[in-house]
């Protein structure tokens, strides 16, 4: 567990509220990888690497999402609104985090790779950061998740309109983006279509099914 978590009061936000279009409308926070939900996975990561307060944000199926992480120490909310794209779970869970958190990082729920460490890797790089305010892992070229986001640039996203969201923010302030480039695959691995589950359970040797 990361003591730099605590000390430097880190919040995290799980995306977990869309509509897995391109699944047919199965919920991909719910598949299982060696029989353990992502979305669940993703929450033990960011528990596993210290950071206490963590907000899921649910919408499609969300009872069903909700009942594999609701034993777990996370404040869970629902966006009405997801239908309407992942900007809106973001700005819905960033106005959920307490202000005590100094800084976000913003996970995805279909990340099946994601360990701990990954995010202890994360956690400990911000500190290293410079005068950035958002720090990005960065695979081969490749943009990556968990991104952390300092509460600065937190509050200028929910200052800017509705589908205004941290990609907006970063793109706009990229000299204030640090990247945490990396070969580590777990950050940029996530499941969108059917054929995934089989290609990264051959790839990183696992097992992914749906429930």
């Amino acid at each position: 567990m990361s003591d730099v978590a605590a000390a430097t009061g880190l919040g995290a936000l799980v995306l977990a509220a869309g509509e897995s279009q391109r699944m047919g409308g199965r919920p991909k926070p719910l598949i299982e990888r060696d029989g353990v939900p992502l979305v669940r996975r993703v929450v033990q990561a960011l528990l596993g690497a210290g950071v206490g307060e963590i907000v899921v944000v649910i919408g499609h199926r969300a009872d069903e999402v909700a009942w594999v992480v609701t034993d777990l120490p996370v404040h869970i909310v629902v966006n009405e609104s997801y239908s309407a794209g992942h900007v809106t779970s973001l700005r819905k869970g960033l106005v959920e985090l307490p202000e005590s958190v100094g800084a976000t990082l913003v996970a995805l729920a279909d990340q099946p790779l994601l360990e701990p460490a990954d995010v202890t890797a994360l956690v400990e790089a911000w500190p290293r950061r410079g005068t950035a305010r958002a720090l990005v892992p960065r695979v081969q070229e490749q943009r990556g998740h968990p991104v952390v986001l300092e509460a600065s640039a937190c509050s200028e996203i929910l200052r800017g309109d509705a589908g205004y969201g941290a990609r907006e923010w970063m793109d706009e302030h990229p000299d204030e983006v640090a990247w945490f480039d990396s070969d580590n695959l777990h950050y940029v691995e996530d499941v969108d279509y059917p054929e995934d589950l089989e290609r990264i359970a051959q790839r990183h040797g696992c097992a992914m099914r749906w429930p």
